[in-house]
């Protein structure tokens, strides 16, 4: 996990995990968190509220993507084993089957993790598991992504779903694929990591499924990007959406270079041409 500055939702995102029911008979939780900079008390809450909890605190300028890899690493050097969740801190009891990757904005309902481990037992060591995440209506906001526009995948009610990457908020590696894939690319600092970690793995072999049902909930789903913004000028338009809240050019380029040929050097340039056009139209309509 990773946090900034979201202290009731990183409690509430452990708690939810701390309150998981159904899991197989001794399994173990082993949370590392790292905490990027947080000036609301972040670290210091969970550390007061979730002892086991291993917390590493980092600066601000270290990206979301570059503090899920250091999580990665200090889950494999943990073991991945450190006992129940309500419990004190004790060392890695045995080697580490999986990994998950889990947003501080998503509480996992209540059989969510159990979900996961038995969609990946069904599916296999060689398959990554998604849990779609749902908002307050009920609508999903992340989950599977499918096909070159990356479309949504709703989760069935009783079988997995085939996806061809993922939303990186609910997700869970089996070790063989870790081995195989490994963590999402430095490269990419804020976003697509997720998209080039899922398209990376099934160039490799591996099957992706998202889970049946939802596996958690979060208070909204993704924001508008502030490129869409109506009545700002093209070259504001063009800042905000070459920056890296949206499609920063250098990693737009490696994710459609890997993934899109021959389609690359067009799909490179559509986000930022559609974008000049929409502001001038809206500038001419105003």
């Amino acid at each position: 996990m990773t946090s900034h500055d979201r202290r009731a939702r990183t409690l509430s995102a452990l708690r939810a995990l701390e309150e998981q029911h159904g899991l197989p008979a001794g399994t173990t939780l082993g949370v590392h968190l790292v905490d990027t900079g947080s000036t609301d008390g972040t670290p210091e809450a969970v550390r007061l509220r979730h002892p086991a909890v291993e917390v590493m605190s980092v600066g601000a300028d270290v990206s979301r993507n570059q503090a899920l890899r250091i999580a990665s690493r200090n889950s494999r050097s943990g073991g991945g084993g450190g006992g129940p969740l309500g419990d004190d801190p004790v060392g890695p009891s045995h080697a580490w089957t999986h990994q998950l990757w889990l947003d501080d904005g998503v509480d996992l309902l209540r059989g969510g993790l159990a979900t996961l481990l038995r969609t990946s037992r069904a599916a296999g060591r060689d398959a990554v598991v998604v849990g779609a995440v749902r908002n307050a209506y009920g609508d999903t906001v992340y989950s599977g992504r499918r096909g070159r526009s990356l479309t949504l995948v709703e989760p069935a009610a009783h079988r997995p779903e085939p996806c061809d990457t993922y939303d990186g908020r609910v997700v869970l590696l089996p070790r063989g694929v870790f081995e195989t894939v490994g963590d999402p690319d430095k490269v990419f600092r804020h976003r697509m990591g997720d998209y080039d970690h899922g398209r990376r793995a099934r160039r490799a072999g591996v099957a992706a499924f998202v889970a049946p049902g939802h596996a958690g909930e979060c208070v909204d789903g993704p924001a508008a990007p502030g490129s869409r913004e109506p009545g700002i000028g093209v070259l504001e338009a063009l800042r905000r959406v070459s920056s890296a809240r949206e499609l920063p050019p250098r990693q737009w380029w490696v994710y459609c270079l890997r993934h899109t040929w021959p389609w690359a050097p067009y799909l490179m340039v559509s986000p930022y041409a559609r974008t000049a056009a929409r502001a001038t139209l809206g500038r001419l309509r105003a």
